[in-house]
């Protein structure tokens, strides 16, 4: 036997590494993504002309959980890549991507920073691109299931620049005055 693990002893150990990378990207996306309410629960954002190509709201949490979910799936990959010298490097650029993308949603959403967000986005894809190709000299198919995330945050991108052309200044739109607050008296 020339083999040091066998092919099923290798999945098993990139399926240990999925079980922790998928769930905790999804855990720090969702957390990100609650900092401050996002869609139709945030008023300032309902307040925002859109662009005609703006999907319903339904789609963002359905597209952000099933690339979150890829993302984990190719981080796994190239975890459990051992062998290779970009290992480090590669997963230390994926780790500043996706600091960079848990930023995106409280600076949008929260802080109503059109502007910042652009400039966050325009970083993000960048980041992005530079993880999945030195994922791809890691592992092809890890590059592969980083291109939806390159192809979202491009379009995704593509959108915000729209809003901030429909809405030059949104930072000072206030939301409605109902609050969700409770008042002590």
């Amino acid at each position: 036997m020339s083999e040091i693990a066998s092919r099923q002893q290798l999945r098993l150990a990139f399926l240990r590494w999925a079980i922790v990378t998928v769930p905790l990207i999804l855990l720090l996306g969702f957390t990100s993504a609650r900092i401050a309410p996002a869609g139709s629960q945030n008023r300032w954002y309902t307040m925002l002309a859109k662009p005609a190509a703006n999907p319903p709201d339904w789609v963002f949490p359905v597209a952000w959980t099933t690339l979150y979910v890829l993302m984990g799936l190719a981080l796994a990959m190239v975890i459990h890549a051992r062998g290779s010298r970009l290992r480090g490097p590669a997963i230390a650029l994926f780790a500043v991507q996706l600091l960079v993308n848990l930023i995106w949603s409280p600076v949008f959403f929260g802080m109503h920073l059109v502007g910042w967000a652009l400039v966050i986005m325009a970083l993000m894809f960048v980041l992005a691109l530079a993880t999945t190709l030195i994922f791809g000299r890691i592992r092809t198919l890890a590059a592969w299931l980083m291109v939806p995330y390159l192809a979202w945050v491009a379009f995704a991108g593509a959108l915000l620049f729209q809003i901030d052309r429909l809405n030059p200044n949104a930072e000072t739109i206030a939301p409605a005055s109902a609050s969700t607050q409770v008042i002590s008296l």
